[in-house]
C-alpha cells in the first residue's frame, strides 16, 4: 500500500510538471504569434473591476484599523489626563468649615463619576465601531481570496484550452494523419473546453454581482461609523459640560476662600508696595552759576523751593528751612523708609528700613516724575552737610515723620 501510494503521489506530480510544462511552451508560442489566444475583452473589465475592489476594499480596511488604533490612543491619552485630574484634585484645598468640606465632598464624588462615564464612553465607541465597522469590512473582504484563486484557475484553464486547440488543430493539418491521435486530441481538447467554460459562466456571473455591492458595503459602513462619532460626541460634549460645571464650582470656592482669607487678615502689617511705574531716564540738570549762587548765600536771600505739593506743607516746610539753618536748601519735610528700596539708576537714592530722608524741592518741577521724590539721607547731611549725596526715590515706600 506504501509503494502504491508513492507510485500515484509520483504520478501526480509527474503529471502536474508536464501541465506547467505545456503551459509555458503555450504561452511562449502565443507571445511569438505562432498560437492563437482566446481573448475576452469583457471578462478583462470584469477582473480589472475586481482587481480595483479588493485595493480599495483592503486599503479601507487597513484605514479603519488606524483609526481604532487612533481612538484607543485617545482613549489612553484622555484616561491618562483624566487620572491626572483627579489626581491633583485635592478636597483639602479650599474650604474652611463643615460646610465647605461637605460641598468639596460632593464635587470629588461628582467628578469621580464623570471620569468613570467618560472612560465607559471610549469603550463603548471603539467596541461599536469594531463590530459595526470593521468586522463588516472583514466579512467583505473575506471573499475575494477565493474569487481570486479561482480567477488564477481559469486563466491556467484557459491556456490548456488554447494548447488543446492548438495541438487538435495541429493534427488535423499534418500531412501524416493519425485518427487514434486526433481522436485523442479532440476529445482532450472538449475536456478542457468544458471546464473552462463552467468555469468562466460562474465567474462572469459572479464578478458583476460582488463590483455592484461595493456601494452598499461602503455605505453601511460609513453611515455606521458617522453615527457612532455623532453619538459619541454628542454623550462626550454632555460630559465635557459636566466637568466644565465642575470646574466653576471650584472657582466659585475658590474665589470665596479667597474673600474669607481677605477679610481675615485685614487688620495685618500691609505687603511691601510695588515701586511706581518705570521712569523715563533723567534728565540732565544745568549746573547753578557760582557767582548767582554766592551772590545768593552772602546776601542770605531765602530759596523759595519750586515743588508740586500742596500750598501748605509749603509754607510749613518753608517756615521750617528758615527756622533751622541746619538743614539743607530747598528743604521740604522729612519721611521715614518703612520698606528697603534698591537703587536701579545712578540719580536714585538707597532705602534702608528706618532711615530718615531729608526731601529736597526738585530745581526744575518738570523733572519730578508721579510717585517719585528727592531727597538726601539725614545721617549723611548732618555728618558731611554735602547735598550731591541726594537721589530720587518712590514715594510710597515712605511715610512722613
Amino acid at each position: 500500500m506504501a509503494e502504491t501510494g508513492k507510485g500515484v503521489t509520483a504520478g501526480k506530480l509527474a503529471l502536474n510538471v508536464q501541465k506547467r510544462l505545456s503551459r509555458a511552451q503555450e504561452k511562449v508560442l502565443q507571445k511569438l504569434g505562432k498560437a492563437d489566444e482566446t481573448r475576452d475583452t469583457a471578462f478583462e473589465e470584469l477582473v480589472s473591476n475586481f482587481n480595483k475592489q479588493m485595493a480599495e476594499g483592503t486599503k479601507l480596511q487597513k484605514d479603519l484599523k488606524a483609526y481604532l488604533a487612533a481612538v484607543k490612543a485617545m482613549h489612553d491619552a484622555s484616561r491618562r489626563l483624566q487620572d491626572c485630574l483627579a489626581d491633583m484634585y485635592e478636597p483639602d484645598w479650599f474650604g474652611k468649615g463643615e460646610m465647605d468640606t461637605l460641598a468639596e465632598e460632593l464635587i470629588e464624588k461628582e467628578l469621580d463619576y464623570n471620569l468613570e462615564d467618560t472612560d465607559t464612553l471610549w469603550l463603548d465607541y471603539h467596541q461599536n465601531i469594531t463590530d459595526k465597522s470593521l468586522l463588516c469590512m472583514d466579512t467583505y473582504l473575506l471573499q475575494f481570496p477565493e474569487i481570486k484563486a479561482r480567477l488564477a484557475k481559469r486563466e491556467r484553464k484557459l491556456v490548456d484550452f488554447d494548447s488543446a486547440r492548438h495541438h487538435f488543430s495541429s493534427l488535423q493539418k499534418g500531412k501524416k494523419k493519425d485518427e487514434a491521435k486526433i481522436a485523442k486530441a479532440e476529445e482532450d481538447l472538449g475536456r478542457a473546453q468544458k471546464i473552462f467554460e463552467e468555469l468562466n459562466v460562474e465567474l462572469q456571473d459572479e464578478l458583476p454581482a460582488l463590483w455592484d455591492s461595493r456601494v452598499g458595503v461602503y455605505v453601511g459602513t460609513f453611515q455606521s461609523l458617522a453615527g457612532q462619532q455623532e453619538k459619541f460626541h454628542r454623550e462626550m460634549s454632555s460630559l465635557s459640560q459636566n466637568l466644565n460645571d465642575i470646574m466653576t464650582k471650584l472657582e466659585e470656592q475658590r474665589q470665596l476662600n479667597e474673600e474669607t482669607n481677605h477679610s481675615e487678615s485685614a487688620g495685618s502689617a500691609p505687603k511691601k508696595p510695588a515701586p511706581p511705574l518705570s521712569r523715563p531716564p533723567p534728565r540732565p540738570t544745568p549746573s547753578p552759576d557760582p557767582k548767582q549762587q554766592n551772590t545768593s548765600l552772602s546776601e542770605d536771600e531765602a530759596v523759595e523751593p519750586a515743588t508740586l505739593t500742596n500750598p501748605d506743607d509749603t509754607t510749613q516746610s518753608s517756615a521750617t528751612d528758615s527756622s533751622n539753618g541746619e538743614l539743607p536748601p530747598g528743604f521740604l519735610y522729612k519721611v521715614k523708609a518703612v520698606h528697603e528700596y534698591t537703587s536701579t539708576d545712578n540719580d536714585e537714592l538707597e532705602l534702608n528700613i528706618g532711615d530718615i530722608v531729608l526731601v529736597l524741592a526738585f530745581e526744575n518741577p518738570d523733572e519730578q516724575d508721579d510717585g517719585w521724590l528727592l531727597g538726601l539721607k539725614e545721617s549723611h547731611w548732618m555728618q558731611k552737610k554735602d547735598i550731591s549725596a541726594k537721589g530720587v526715590f518712590p514715594e510710597n515706600f515712605t511715610q512722613k515723620v
